[in-house]
């Protein structure tokens, strides 16, 4: 039996990231993976502004290290939205960028980004890493859990953060979460080289094609001249409609006249993979008595855009300050760990809501057309949008009606 005060399941970004921060504060971790490292993930591969500003509060230092590391990370100032009509609009992470500015984003596939993140674990002596080992029983005790592997290996903890993904088992077996259609996506990704029509400043691609709402297709461009493509729906429409999302996919890439043309001499590098990512789109409750939830764990993806990593890091973040709190309290109590629920949604609710809201526009063509043609003469709607890539605090904003008032009327 490995006994430890603090157990971290999974150490993808959200559980990496939540060990390297209590390794900050001197508290030593055991994080367990069912992996072994260097491992895949089906991802768009986006690491937002939110990514980077939980590394900067890590160690600002590790921003540097990405910005050399070319070869594994590209840097990205904005993201661009193609509205059903087919006019675009170029929202830049940051209002204000040049060339000479630094990158308020990157993009790395998935391998490359976490395989860096458990560099930088490997290197804290704070933290237990195991890998290989899946996590399947879990025992409530009078002082915590006991975790037992598929394997046999058993772990005694006191507080229990679940880091495992969307198929947590911790998260579906003892808190209770269960995957909802409405709130739930599909996304499916593969690798391309040789795409056409790249922008200059690596601006991320959201494509909301007419003859594929309410899902989006997806250019993100990547280092040494690949891109990740893909496309996303939600999982009740794709039932309702009973689509086959490689079948469309592959439609898309062959024939539409957007985006057939920038693939003529593509070639796809590997297979084409499937993943569901559950949405943020409602609230859920994150913890309970000896444990919290962080990232598509919790179920925060975000609703627009189907970013992860960004809601899961600084899940992580929030995490190892409530477990900090826990072990000088000595409270483990589901009330007592109830403050991390507020701290989560006080942090991330006003944007997943507005993703939402977003999300929902996309049933309405002629609305997001509107949208869109008003963002690229309207500031203040521009900045909006840029509230869910970039740290602004614009959320008194969006309580306030005469906010809506001004967007709908300047």
């Amino acid at each position: 039996m490995i006994q430890t005060d603090i157990l971290i399941i999974g150490a993808g970004p959200g559980g990496a990231a939540t060990a390297l921060f209590l390794a900050k504060y001197g508290i030593r971790t055991t994080l367990v993976d069912r992996a072994t490292f260097p491992r895949d993930k089906i991802c768009g591969d986006a690491l937002s502004g939110k990514v980077v500003e939980v590394l900067k509060k890590m160690d600002p230092s590790l921003i540097d290290q990405l910005h050399l590391q070319q070869n594994d990370f590209l840097g990205s100032f904005g993201v661009t939205f193609v509205a059903p009509s087919g006019e675009a609009l170029r929202v830049p992470f940051k209002n204000e960028i040049t060339e000479t500015s630094p990158p308020p984003g990157f993009i790395s596939k998935r391998i490359d980004f976490d395989n860096w993140l458990i560099a930088q674990v490997r290197s804290r002596p704070e933290i237990t890493l195991i890998e290989d080992i899946e996590l399947r029983k879990f025992e409530k005790t009078g002082t915590g859990y006991i975790a037992t592997s598929k394997t046999g290996e058993i772990f005694e903890s006191k507080l229990i953060i679940a880091a495992d993904g969307a198929y947590s088992t911790f998260a579906k077996d003892v808190a209770g979460l269960k995957t909802e259609a409405e709130h739930n996506c599909f996304g499916l990704r593969a690798y391309y080289k040789n795409v056409s029509g790249m922008d200059h400043q690596n601006f991320i691609e959201l494509h909301f094609l007419k003859d594929f709402l309410p899902g989006y297709f997806w250019i993100f461009p990547l280092p040494n001249g690949y891109a990740n493509v893909g496309v996303g729906m939600r999982a009740d429409v794709v039932g309702k409609r009973k689509l086959h999302l490689k079948k469309e996919f592959e439609r898309l890439i062959a024939t539409h006249p957007a985006i057939a043309p920038r693939f003529a001499a593509a070639e796809q590098i590997g297979e084409v993979k499937l993943h569901g990512l559950p949405l943020g789109s409602k609230k859920r409750p994150l913890s309970g008595d000896h444990y919290m939830l962080i990232g598509d764990a919790a179920m925060l993806i975000d609703p627009f855009t189907g970013e992860g990593i960004g809601n899961a890091m600084m899940s992580g973040m929030l995490a190892a300050q409530q477990a900090k709190l826990c072990l000088e309290t000595g409270d483990f109590t589901a009330s007592g760990l109830r403050s991390y629920d507020k701290t989560v949604y006080d942090r991330l609710w006003s944007e997943l809501l507005l993703s939402y809201r977003m999300q929902q526009l996309v049933n309405f063509p002629s609305l997001f057309n509107f949208v869109v043609r008003k963002a690229n003469s309207n500031t203040l709607l521009r900045e909006t949008i840029s509230a869910m890539f970039e740290d602004l605090d614009l959320r008194a904003r969006l309580k306030d009606p005469k906010f809506y008032f001004k967007l709908l009327f300047s």
